[in-house]
This record gives structure tokens, sequence and C-alpha cells, in this order.
């Protein structure tokens, strides 16, 4: 009998047999784990497209000449699918660049805190972007827009590649807040007069912050992005106006102007700058009479918006602003039109209010016909006054068929809502908004907006003890059946 054919040589040759199928399984693993560590090569097969970055963030993020660190500090009890995803194809983009590479790192604000206090974080639901000594917060909140108090689209691709070039960028943005004329100062920590919490909050957003004082300076710096002037108490000289003139009209420049109550726009020299810009402010006191329009302190409580990008955010989250005194700032309606000059009133009274020109301390306010202030017809919001307007001048050069932007100037009728003592959710998220949108930040991006998909599952309380009978009994049942099939099977 030939060796072959032995039972001795057919064990062998089956055990061969065995050896080779098991090596051939783990070269054939072995090979798959190489080409897809060094070759991968992936598919987003959504429909909206949600793992992947849109072209315009690809063409700057793959660009990037620094570093960027994304720290997420999550709430444990919120889930952000979207903002994480986003992140993570951040990383995966850059992943291969030395120089440009963005990192993640997730963050427990109250579990982790010596490393939150470490970065200067508090609070959960933000994002902070570091690139070397800069840093940029970006709140969970941004990312999105709501419809019906319910997420209805994610803005996050646009926000955060802004805040990635931002923060990557050699140069940072220079908010100069005039002084000399009693303003508020952000160096100034006092709670009436003071705003050094805005300025931690604009520094946190990668803003630098300087003082200026026109008399002194003579000159607005080359560097300057945006002034702004909160509360002024006496008169701005003639070459202090002519500097504010020149610099928003010649030199496209921006501004916040804050105008408490008390000093006409006359008293601080200020009627020629506001007439330039189509904006007209009164010398009176906003009074409401309607009961759900005041606080049991006597402000104002403000939720009519224009549908603008300052408001937007206030209008999606259902914010009402909180203001102390307050003077009507409306639209100019002698103003020049087709000029170039658009002005839109940002926020408005109730139909119940009025202008009070006869605002004395220990007089019960009463609307005088003829005097006081009220809304003029034909004006927007109609039966309203307003407390905001923005202006913003849009040039079309040489006959060109686009337009080139030109200056911005924002009136507000108030001058101690960004105060140290008042500043809340409202009035930081309006500050904040006509700062981006005055110095063009997070306008540049044309990303589009995707919708937030939404999956719901109703289940009765019979439907959900039937789901729970199939789990646990069913599933087991199955395959304890189909173990005896087998089982029986085999001895058949």
């Amino acid at each position: 009998m030939a060796f072959f054919e032995t039972f001795r040589a057919v064990r062998w040759i089956r055990t061969l047999n065995l050896v080779l199928q098991a090596v051939l399984v783990l070269t054939f693993f072995g090979g798959l784990n190489y080409v897809a560590k060094n070759h991968p090569s992936r598919f987003d097969l959504t429909a909206q497209r949600k793992f992947s970055l849109s072209p315009e963030s690809l063409s700057y993020v793959k660009n990037l000449q620094r570093p960027v660190h994304i720290i997420m500090t999550m709430s444990a009890d919120v889930e952000n699918p979207e903002v994480k995803g986003l992140i993570d194809e951040y990383v995966y983009t850059t992943e291969d660049r030395p120089a440009g590479r963005i990192t993640k790192e997730t963050l427990d604000v109250y579990q982790n805190r010596k490393r939150a206090e470490e970065l200067g974080i508090d609070q959960a639901g933000i994002i902070v972007l570091i690139s070397g000594d800069r840093r940029r917060v970006v709140t969970v909140d941004e990312l999105y827009s709501l419809k019906n108090k319910k997420r209805d689209t994610f803005h996050g691709e646009q926000a955060l590649t802004a805040a990635v070039l931002d923060v990557a960028s050699a140069t940072r943005q220079r908010i100069y807040f005039l002084t000399g004329h009693s303003e508020l100062k952000p160096s100034d920590a006092e709670a009436t007069r003071g705003l050094s919490a805005l300025r931690d909050q604009l520094k946190l957003r990668n803003f630098e912050i300087e003082e200026l004082e026109l008399s002194v300076a003579r000159k607005i710096p080359t560097d300057a992005s945006l002034l702004i002037a909160v509360a002024p108490e006496s008169v701005y000289r003639r070459s202090e106006q002519e500097l504010l003139r020149q610099y928003l009209s010649a030199n496209a420049g921006r501004m916040i102007l804050m105008l408490g109550v008390g000093l006409s726009t006359t008293a601080l020299g200020l009627d020629d700058l506001l007439l330039d810009w189509g904006v007209l402010v009164h010398n009176d006191v906003i009074v409401d009479t309607g009961p759900a329009n005041v606080t049991d302190t006597g402000e104002l409580l403000i939720w009519a918006y224009a549908n603008h990008p300052i408001t937007k955010t206030l209008i999606d989250s259902g914010q009402k602003l909180r203001l102390g005194m307050t003077r009507t700032v409306m639209p100019d309606p002698g103003r020049t039109l087709g000029n170039g000059l658009k002005t839109v009133t940002l926020a408005a009274t109730s139909p119940t209010a009025w202008g009070e020109r006869s605002f004395r301390s220990g007089v019960i306010p009463r609307y005088d016909p003829g005097i006081d202030t009220r809304p003029l017809p034909g004006m927007d919001p109609p039966d309203r006054l307003g407390l905001i307007v923005a202006s913003e001048r849009l040039a079309v050069r040489d006959n060109l068929p686009f337009s080139v932007r030109g200056g911005k100037l924002v009136v507000f009728g108030t001058g101690d809502l960004l105060s140290n003592a008042r500043l809340d959710t409202a009035g930081l998220m309006i500050a904040l908004n006509a700062v981006n949108w005055t110095v063009d930040r997070d306008l540049q991006l044309s990303i589009p907006p995707r919708p937030v998909e939404r999956f719901e599952l109703a289940l009765s309380t019979a439907d959900f003890a039937r789901l729970r009978l199939a789990v646990l009994v069913g599933l087991p049942g199955a395959v304890m059946l189909l173990g005896l099939i087998v089982y029986w099977t085999r001895r058949a």
C-alpha cells in the first residue's frame, strides 16, 4: 500500500489543509488592514452628505499654515452628532499635513477640572479653537438655526471653517473703544460704568481690545477694524467729528454707537455724522404702558426684531432684550434714497410705547399729542418706535455690475446695555452679532446650511411590551430552535 493511501497520510494532508486555510485567512485580513491603513478611501452615501466637507472648506483647511486644536466641551445630557461628525471631518482631512493639522479633544469640564482651569474654560456646550496664542470660542447654539423652538438647520461648517481660518491667520482684528467723553470703558471693572465683561468675551473670540482718545491721538489707527463708543456724555470736537466722518465714509470704516438718555445728538456733536448715515436719534425716553412689555422694575422688554444677521440668533432662540432708559432711534425719513445707503430698524418697541420728551424725575409720564414721539406713518416697522438701527453703504464703482462694500454704522438708543451690571445673554448675543456683522466676520463664506435630520419612534405601552418580549424571548428562542434543528439534522 502506498504511503499517501494510508490513514496517517490522510491525517497529515487534512492538517496541512487546515493550516493553509488559516494562513490564507490571516493573510487576507492582514492585507486588507494594510490597504485600509495606507490607502484609505471613503464614500459618503448620506442624502445630505453630512460626513463630507464642502469644496470651499476643503480648499481652505488643506492650505492651513498653522496647526489648530479644537476642544469640545459637550454636555453629557445633550447629543450633538452633527457637531462631532463635522469636527471629525476636519481632523481626517488634515491628518497627513504636519504644518496645518487640525486635532481635537473632548473635555468634560466638571470631571476634569484641572484641564479646564488650564484652558480657562468653565462651561459646557462650547467649542474652543486654539492656534498658538490665539483662540476663539464658538457656542454650540450658534451652529444651529431654530424653527418652532427646534433645531431646523445646521450652519456649523460655515461657522467652524471661519473660526479655523480666523485663529490660524497671522493677524487679529483690533477693536478700539473711544474714550475722552466719559464713555464706558473696557478697562473698568465697576458694575455700572465698566465694560470688562464684554471685553473678556471679545478677547475669547480672538479680538484685540484697545482704548482710543481721539483728542490725544488726533488720528484713527489704520489697523482699526471697528470703533465702539458707549454712552458718551460730552461733545465731540470738530476735529474728532471730522475724523469719524472720514473714517466711516472715505475709509469704509465700521462703528457701533450706543447713546444714553439725556443729551441730544446736537449737544454731543454727532448730528452731521448721523445725518450722513440716514439715522435719526430723538432726545426722549421711551415709555410703555403695556404690562407685558415692562418688568417689575420698569425695564423695557423688547422682542420685535427685523430679520437681519445681528438679530437672527435672538429671533431663533426667542430671546427678549431687557433695556433700561432708552431713546428712539429710527431711519431718517428725510434721507436721500438710491445713494447706496441701506438703513434698517433692527429692534422696535410694542405698539403701546411712545417717546416721552418731558422726562423729569418724579413726574408721571403721560403721552402729549404733538409733543411726544410716536411712530411715523409709512415707516417700518409700522406702529412701533425703533431702538436699534443698522446703516450700511454699498457703492457701485465705475458702472460695474457689482457693489463694493462700504462703511457700516450701528446705533443703539441705550447706553448701559453692555455694562457689567446689565450684560445678560440677550445683550451679549446682540452685541457680539453687531460686532461680527460690522467687521464682516463669518459672512465671507458661501457654505449652504444643512437640514437637521430627526427620527422619531412612537410606541404605545402594548407595543413596547411586545418589543421587549421579542427581544428577551423571541431572539434567544429562535437561536435555540436553530441549534436544535442543526443538532437533529446531524444526528440523522
